[in-house]
């Protein structure tokens, strides 16, 4: 691709095909030159894309997001990453979750300034949370490739059903409902209010 691409989130599909798919460094400097949107590159190479989020998904992030840095803060162990952040992972999917936990002996597997672009690494816990424009069948398979490429714990807010889909490797998803969820496995001890984020989905 000899011209990076200007998006326009309003007209364009949410999802682009390129032939010859992008290479890496294409695709970073798509991501730069875009940087209103939020790029992902499926593991066949096509580009989706996610426009600015609404209010309620805004503010729904932001709560998901303040919960999970505070558990850290009293960890001192491993990083939390926002929604910003785009993972490198072994399928050749470059991909960005909502939120994502990954430990510190993990890290120390990494080079120095491996973290300075999209890490070649697939977050041990992540978190997605549904938007009104999702496709909630397109965020479950997203969730099993979270999965297939190594996350231990994965967890799909669905703040309009008002529960939690947890995957985990080896097993089917499990159904939380309620008004708070415990982490488990890298987030032993990370308990997430999950009634201060359905407040967020409130006028």
């Amino acid at each position: 691709m000899t011209t990076v691409l200007k998006i326009d989130a309003e007209t364009l599909p949410r999802v682009l095909v390129l032939d010859p798919p992008i290479s890496d460094a294409e695709f970073e400097a798509l991501c730069r030159e875009n940087d209103n949107v939020r790029l992902e590159r499926t593991k066949e190479g096509s580009v989706r894309m996610h426009p600015p989020t609404g209010g309620w998904t805004g503010s729904g992030n932001q709560e998901i997001s303040r919960q999970l840095g505070n558990w850290h803060a009293d960890q001192v162990s491993g990083r939390v990453f926002d929604s910003s952040t785009g993972f490198r992972l072994p399928d050749g999917s470059t991909l960005s979750p909502d939120a994502s936990y990954i430990s510190e002996e993990r890290l120390r597997t990494l080079s120095n300034g491996a973290l300075r672009g999209f890490p070649r690494i697939c977050p041990d816990f992540v978190i997605e949370l549904r938007s009104e424009s999702d496709s909630l069948q397109e965020l479950k398979d997203k969730m099993n490739d979270w999965i297939n490429n190594g996350a231990q714990v994965a967890w799909l807010i669905d703040p309009f059903e008002q529960k939690v889909l947890i995957y985990r490797p080896g097993s089917s998803p499990e159904v939380v409902a309620g008004n708070q969820i415990a982490g488990d496995g890298p987030v032993q001890g990370f308990v997430l209010d999950l009634g201060r984020v359905w407040k967020c989905y409130q006028d």
